[in-house]
C-alpha cells in the first residue's frame, strides 16, 4: 500500500498487524481479537481523516499510484467489452480507451483516460495525457453511439491534454475545441464521471455531459493548484492555498453548481475497494440513464444547451 503524507497512524497501525500475523504463525498463537480490535482502530481512524480532509488533501488522494483507473472499472462493471482503436485519420492513442460495452443489461460507449501502474505502461499510456488523435479518437466512437443510439459514458482521470510540440503541430486546440462543440449537440445521452483528476481543457473535452458526476475524493479544476500557484503566486510550493481558492474538490463544484452529483467512496478512498466504488458508480450510472431516458433528444438537447449558458455570473458596473 502506498501511503499519503497525512496516513502515517494508519501505515503505522497496518504494520503492526503484519508484524502480529506473522508472529501468530509462527508461534501457532492465535491472536485473532487483537488484529481485529486494530482494524477496528484503523476503520475509526479511516473514517475521521477521511470525512475531514482539504481540498489539497484530496488533490493527493485522486492522484494516487494505487486508485482504479478506466479499465479498472470496466474489468469490474462492464462485460461485453469490445475496444476500438484509432482515430481514421493518423494513429491510435493509448492514453484514452474507447470501446462498447454493457452496464448490467444497458449497452454503452465507453471512453475513458488510463494512466499506467509502472514507468513502462505509463510511457506507453503518456501517463493518461491524450493527443489530438485520442479526443479525435473518442469523437469517432460518439458519433458512433449516436449514430446506433448508445449512451456515452465519459471517465475521466488526466492532468490534462498532453502540451507537447508534435501535440500542438496536429491541432491539440483546435481537437478539443471540436469535442465541445460536437458533444455540445450531440443526439444521444451523455454522462461524464471525474473518477480522479479532472484536470484543464484534457477533462473539458470529454466533459460536456447531460449530467457530471464526481467520485467523492476526485477533483475537477481549470489548472493544476501547482501551476495556478506558479502563476499566480510566482511559488508553485503555495499551491495548498491554491487548491482551496480554486474548489477543486466536489463539494465545492456541487453547491457552485458545476458538476451535478457525487458518488461517494469507501472509507479509506477508492483505491481500498475497487468492488465497492465499482458497485457505487455502476448503480448511480444506471439511475442517472433512467433520468435521462425520461427526456426526449431535442429536450435533452436542450436542456444541455441551458445547463452549460447557465455557468458563471457577472455584474454589470
Amino acid at each position: 500500500m502506498h501511503y499519503l503524507s497525512f496516513e502515517n497512524e494508519i501505515k503505522e497501525l497496518e504494520s503492526k498487524i503484519k508484524e502480529i500475523q506473522n508472529f501468530s504463525k509462527e508461534k501457532g498463537i492465535d491472536l485473532s481479537l487483537e488484529i481485529e480490535k486494530m482494524e477496528n482502530e484503523i476503520n475509526s481512524k479511516l473514517k475521521d481523516i477521511y470525512s475531514n480532509l482539504t481540498p489539497w488533501q484530496k488533490n493527493m488522494v485522486s492522484r494516487h499510484p494505487q486508485r482504479p483507473y478506466t479499465l479498472d472499472y470496466i474489468e469490474k462493471m462492464v462485460t461485453d467489452f469490445q475496444e476500438l482503436h484509432g482515430d481514421r485519420l493518423f494513429r491510435d492513442d493509448p492514453a484514452l480507451v474507447c470501446g462498447i460495452g454493457k452496464i448490467g443489461e444497458q449497452a454503452f460507449m465507453i471512453i475513458g483516460h488510463q494512466r499506467g501502474r509502472d514507468v513502462k505502461e505509463n510511457l506507453y499510456r503518456n501517463f493518461g495525457m491524450a493527443n489530438p488523435e485520442g479526443y479525435r479518437k473518442a469523437l469517432r466512437v460518439m458519433k458512433m453511439a449516436e449514430r446506433f443510439k448508445l449512451p456515452v459514458l465519459t471517465l475521466i482521470d488526466t492532468a490534462g491534454a498532453y502540451p507537447g510540440l508534435e501535440a500542438e503541430e496536429h491541432g491539440q486546440g483546435e481537437a478539443i475545441a471540436r469535442n465541445l462543440l460536437e458533444m455540445a449537440g450531440l443526439k444521444t445521452q451523455i454522462i461524464s464521471v471525474i473518477i480522479g483528476e479532472g484536470g484543464s481543457g484534457g477533462a473539458l473535452a470529454l466533459g460536456v455531459g447531460d449530467r457530471v458526476l464526481m467520485l467523492s475524493n476526485s477533483t475537477y479544476s481549470v489548472i493544476s493548484p501547482e501551476g495556478c500557484a506558479a502563476i499566480l503566486f510566482k511559488d508553485s510550493s503555495k499551491a495548498e492555498t491554491a487548491a482551496i481558492a480554486l474548489k477543486i474538490d466536489s463539494e465545492n463544484l456541487e453547491n457552485i453548481g458545476i458538476i451535478d452529483g457525487i458518488i461517494e467512496e469507501p472509507i479509506g478512498g477508492a483505491h481500498r475497494d475497487y468492488d465497492a466504488t465499482s458497485k457505487a458508480l455502476k448503480n448511480k450510472i444506471l439511475d442517472t440513464l433512467k433520468e435521462l431516458k425520461q427526456l426526449s433528444i431535442e429536450e435533452l438537447k436542450d436542456a444541455r444547451y441551458k445547463k452549460y449558458r447557465s455557468y458563471g455570473e457577472y455584474k454589470e458596473i
